[in-house]
């Protein structure tokens, strides 16, 4: 006789026989047994995990001798007709040939006789996808309300391509990839008859290869017996895939946990250099980052890893010391990789930079942490300068907590309100050897109290600078405003009609809290703020901030006496307010500038957004 190839020699010929599809197989012997045997069947699955067998193996129970029956006899002279092809009531029909109208004809017209020998009359149609779409509507009435003595059998690799209406008069099973441990447990027992000796690894490699795919194991174990003769190894497996040792994917995978960017990319090297496939190294590293997040997941739970007991020492050492949001990072990277892998021109750049990419994912701060620091270091920001002004010294907290950006931003803010408790502490000097008690120094604010004829002016210009400090951006806004009037304890803020939208963007709870936190620093905590839309005046026109009034003539300060307080009038006549002695100059605002910013273009590829619309 001729050679028969591994795939044909060992093929199932009964359920036992069926590797990792038992499912199916239990599921059919429990119609049979129950008879409930239905008239269509469709088997679903990648391909090499055994449709065409199983439909084989169903056919030859319907027709036993004395059948139907899930435990025949190998050895009736039906079974071995239909595993011969030999059978007249069994026809295997190749759906990619026989895919017009006039072969479902025939079918519709030949299925009404009785079959000539076995109990049914079986239709197995290979590839049922590949039907056109008026052969399958041909057959609809037919596989709807067949005769009792027909049953249909169809198998297909793209259910999606079937008819719903085919779909819907079948009973449908979808066959699984075949675990890779059970691929190498079955190909022992071959190479065991076969006479072969292969090594544990080397079956892991070829049942890695396969992809679940058992018909392709087979096949290969067949071309390395013809290659390497009757001692296989697994050097001799990757040669012939192109595959990565598992134990070099093991080491490229803990040189991206601990951050070793050189060992890393030499690995890639020596690999790309010995013809190591780079597209199946990239899927050899996402699913050992898988495996091992999984393993974390569930706590070492293996019943949802594909993994052999060597793997499982690995997956222990590693999980201690990649954290699950790193590898959630890392598994990102490495998908993101593989989907741009088949377009890549020099796929090995794209892989040594996907490397690259995960080592700075392993050590990425998330977003919700970032936002959490900023509003920490925020918090500690507010509440620094409101020390500050109430004690006069800078409130900047332990360096081992907070970071060195934050204590230089909080030092300036303390030094206007060292200038202004200067002159309060010089009102009333302490008795010598007696302390000055804080609270007799902070009944007495340093801008004067809200009354009719305050400066308006120095007032605004006090609370932008307060402001700005905390918020440039509500500073911005403001920047379009000015004070209207102070009554009722309510400081009333206009906007010219021009900027009125403004009106809408400022009156907000937040901007609100953030005025009157300035406003109590400065001393005024009863105030309250009200925007309106007012005519701007024409001392605050042509500027981009309020400008304050010119100080009074000499011949006219002592018609300011009564206002002044006891404070003012210990300072020089030529130290003006703080306040309105530092003024903002506008900085020239360009939007093109600020869209190709490149702090702006990063937020908006982390973010995954656009700008909608830039404000000056």
């Amino acid at each position: 006789m001729s050679y028969q190839v591994i795939a044909r020699k060992y093929r199932p010929q009964s359920f036992p026989d069926v590797v990792g599809q038992d499912h199916v197989t239990r599921t059919l012997s429990q119609a049979i047994a129950q008879k409930r045997i239905a008239h269509a069947y469709l088997f679903c699955g990648p391909r090499g995990t055994g449709k065409t067998t199983i439909a084989r193996i169903f056919a030859k129970c319907l027709n036993a001798t004395d059948g139907p029956r899930a435990d025949f006899d190998p050895e009736d002279p039906r079974a071995k007709e239909i595993a011969e092809g030999r059978s007249l009531d069994v026809f295997e029909i190749d759906g990619a040939s026989n895919n017009g109208v006039e072969q479902v004809r025939e079918l519709r017209e030949t299925c009404k006789y009785a079959p000539s020998s076995s109990r049914f009359k079986i239709y197995i149609i290979d590839e049922v996808h590949m039907l056109s779409t008026a052969a399958f509507n041909a057959l609809l009435k037919t596989l709807e309300e067949p005769p009792e003595h027909v049953k249909f059998l169809f198998a297909t690799t793209d259910p999606e391509k079937v008819l719903p209406t085919i779909l819907s008069r079948c009973q449908r099973f979808d066959l699984r990839r075949i675990p890779a441990a059970l691929i190498a447990e079955h190909l022992a027992q071959i190479a065991k008859q076969e006479k072969v000796q292969v090594d544990a690894p080397a079956l892991l490699a070829i049942a890695r290869g396969a992809e679940g795919a058992m018909r392709d194991a087979e096949s290969t174990l067949d071309q390395l017996i013809s290659f390497c003769g009757n001692d296989i190894h697994e050097p001799d497996v990757l040669s012939m895939f192109g595959l990565a040792a598992q134990a070099q994917v093991l080491e490229l995978a803990g040189a991206v946990l601990n951050g070793e960017i050189e060992p890393a990319l030499r690995l890639v090297n020596d690999l790309a250099n010995h013809g190591k496939d780079l597209g199946r190294l990239l899927s050899d590293l996402l699913n050992h980052f898988r495996n091992l997040l999984i393993f974390q997941v569930s706590r070492g739970d293996l019943s949802m890893l594909e993994v052999v007991e060597a793997e499982v020492a690995s997956l222990a050492q590693q999980a201690k010391i990649a954290p699950q949001d790193a590898l959630t990072r890392i598994l990102d990277v490495l998908a993101d990789a593989e989907m741009r892998f088949r377009d890549a021109t020099s796929k090995k750049i794209l892989v040594e930079v996907a490397l690259l990419k995960a080592i700075e994912a392993r050590n990425a701060v998330s977003i919700d942490s970032v936002l959490q620091r900023l509003q920490g270091l925020r918090g500690v920001h507010q509440g620094g300068s409101v020390a500050a002004t109430a004690t006069g010294q800078s409130a900047s907290p332990a360096p081992a907590r907070t970071p060195r950006a934050s204590m230089q931003s909080a030092a300036p803010s303390a030094e206007p309100a060292r200038a202004e408790m200067a002159p309060v502490a010089a009102k009333a000097p302490a008795p010598a050897g007696l302390p000055v008690e804080p609270s007799l120094i902070l009944k007495e604010p340093s801008t004067p109290a809200p009354a009719q004829g305050m400066d308006l002016g120095s007032l605004w210009s006090a609370v932008l600078e307060a402001v700005g400090r905390a918020s440039p951006f509500l500073r911005s806004y403001l920047n379009k405003a000015h004070p209207v009037r102070i009554e009722k304890h309510t400081f009333i803020i206009g906007f010219d009609p021009e900027f009125e939208d403004h009106v809408m963007l400022v009156d907000q709870p937040r901007n609100h809290a953030v005025l009157q936190t300035k406003l109590k620093e400065l001393g005024h905590p009863d105030l309250q703020f009200r925007f309106i839309k007012a005519e701007t005046p024409v001392q605050y026109r042509g500027s981009s901030e309020p400008i304050p009034e010119e100080p009074p003539a000499p011949a006219a300060r002592p018609a300011q006496a009564p206002t002044q307080t006891p404070a003012q009038k210990a300072k020089p006549a030529a130290a003006p307010p703080v306040a309105a002695k530092e003024k903002t100059v506008a900085v020239p605002f360009s939007k093109e500038e600020f869209k190709n910013d490149p702090l702006i273009q990063k937020a908006l590829e982390v973010f995954k957004g656009q700008i909608v619309q830039v404000r000056a």
